[in-house]
C-alpha cells in the first residue's frame, strides 16, 4: 500500500525538490493527484485532522493506478457524514439544560370577556430577522434594529385596530430568522447570506421581541395561541423557538404554543379550520389536498377552510374545491439576491378575523408606510 502523506509532508516535498512534478516523483505519487492535493490544501478544503463531532466515518474512497493486477494506490480519502443520533442527543441535552434556566411566566388575570365567536389571526411570514439590506441596492434598508422596532410597532397598531375577540393566533409562518447558526448560510444549500449581526445577538433579539409580542397579545385576549412555523432559513431555530416559549408559558393556561414537529399546522375554530405551511416543502398548488389528508378529522368537522403559506414573498390566492389557499407578503425588506433577480413585491401583513360559523369576516392590512 502506498504511503499516505500528510499536508505538511507534501508541502515540504514541493519546497525541497523545487516543483510539484519533482515532488510527485520523489513521493511516488501521480503528478496530477499531487497538484489537486496542493490545491485543496491552499484552499483550506483538505485536512488531516481527526473527524470532528458530530461527524462519523461513512466510507473510504481510493484512487488506484493499474499497472499490475493489484493496482497502486495514488490517493485515498475518507468520507464523513453527520452523526444524526449524536446530533439529536446533543440537541436534546442542550434543550433540557436551557429549559431548566427559563423563567416561567406566571398566570395573569384574563381581560374582560368580549366574544368567543371571533378569532383574530396575526399573520407574519418571512420576516428574516438578521438580514442586512441596503436601500441603494435593494430599495429597502433592513437590519436587526429595524426589524425589532417595526414588528413591535406593527403589533401595537394592529392590536388597536383588530375587532374585539376573546382569542387570537400569533401565526408566524416561517423564516423568522434569516440564518440558522453561527455562519450566515442557508441550512440546506449552504448559500452565503447577507447578515447584519452575530447569531448570539440575533437569538437574544428574537426571543425578546417574540416575548414582548406575546405579552401584548395576552393583555388584549383571553387566550393566545402561538405558532412558530418551520421555514427553510430557520429549520433548527424554529425548533428552539417553539420549545422555548412552550416551556416559558407552561404555567400560563391562557397561552398555548404549537410544538408539532411536522411543518404543517392546523387550528380549529368552531366550523372554521385554518391551516399553515411555510411553502418550502410544498407550493401553493395542491396544498389543499395535503392539509385535508393530514388533518382529516378537523377538515371533516368544519365547513369553512383556509390555508396560509409564505416563502415567495408575494401575494397569491387560489380557491379550490376544498378551501381557500393564500400566499402572503412579508413586512421585511428585500435582500440583494431578490433585488438583483428582479423578484419584487409589496410589503404588508394582515390580521384576519374568522367567525366560528361563517369563516372569514374581515381583515386589516398594515404596511411599513403606515407605521
Amino acid at each position: 500500500m502506498a504511503k499516505r502523506y500528510t499536508d505538511e509532508e507534501i508541502t515540504e516535498a514541493v519546497k525541497l525538490h523545487g516543483g510539484k512534478d519533482k515532488a510527485a516523483r520523489a513521493l511516488n505519487m501521480d503528478s496530477r493527484g499531487l497538484r489537486r492535493r496542493i490545491k485543496r490544501i491552499n484552499h483550506g478544503i483538505y485536512t488531516d485532522s481527526p473527524i470532528e463531532t458530530p461527524q462519523m466515518l461513512s466510507g473510504v474512497s481510493t484512487l488506484r493506478k493499474f499497472e499490475d493486477d493489484q493496482g497502486t494506490i495514488v490517493l485515498q480519502w475518507e468520507k464523513t457524514s453527520k452523526d444524526t443520533q449524536q446530533m439529536s442527543a446533543m440537541l436534546s441535552a442542550a434543550t433540557a439544560a436551557l429549559f431548566e434556566k427559563i423563567p416561567r411566566a406566571t398566570a395573569t388575570p384574563a381581560p374582560p370577556q368580549q366574544t368567543d365567536k371571533l378569532l383574530n389571526v396575526y399573520t407574519i411570514t418571512d420576516y428574516h430577522f438578521g438580514l442586512l439590506s441596503w436601500a441603494p441596492e435593494t430599495g429597502d434598508d433592513w437590519d436587526t434594529n429595524i426589524a425589532e422596532s417595526m414588528l413591535l410597532a406593527w403589533f401595537e397598531r394592529t392590536i388597536s385596530l383588530a375587532p374585539a375577540a376573546d382569542s387570537c393566533v400569533f401565526a408566524q409562518i416561517g423564516d423568522f430568522l434569516h440564518f440558522d447558526g453561527l455562519e450566515a448560510l442557508t441550512p440546506s444549500s449552504g448559500h452565503p447570506l447577507d447578515a447584519d449581526t452575530r447569531f448570539c445577538r440575533l437569538v437574544r433579539v428574537a426571543i425578546r421581541t417574540v416575548d414582548r409580542v406575546i405579552n401584548m397579545l395576552r393583555a388584549k385576549y383571553r387566550t393566545v395561541h402561538v405558532l412558530m412555523a418551520e421555514g427553510n432559513h430557520d429549520l433548527a431555530s424554529s425548533v428552539w423557538l417553539r420549545e422555548l416559549f412552550a416551556a416559558k408559558y407552561e404555567m400560563e393556561p391562557r397561552v398555548t404554543v404549537e410544538t408539532r414537529p411536522d411543518p404543517y399546522y392546523c387550528y380549529e375554530h368552531g366550523l372554521t379550520s385554518i391551516f399553515w405551511h411555510h411553502g418550502h416543502k410544498h407550493r401553493i398548488g395542491g396544498l389543499d389536498t395535503v392539509f385535508a389528508a393530514k388533518f382529516r378529522d378537523v377538515f371533516g368537522r368544519t365547513k369553512h377552510s383556509y390555508a396560509h403559506t409564505g416563502h415567495l414573498h408575494h401575494r397569491d390566492l387560489k380557491e379550490t374545491n376544498l378551501m381557500i389557499v393564500e400566499q402572503h407578503r412579508t413586512l421585511a425588506g428585500a435582500d440583494a439576491y431578490a433585488a438583483r433577480g428582479g423578484w419584487m413585491s409589496g410589503r404588508s401583513s394582515t390580521v384576519i378575523t374568522y367567525h366560528k360559523e361563517y369563516g372569514e369576516v374581515g381583515r386589516i392590512t398594515v404596511s411599513p408606510e403606515m407605521l
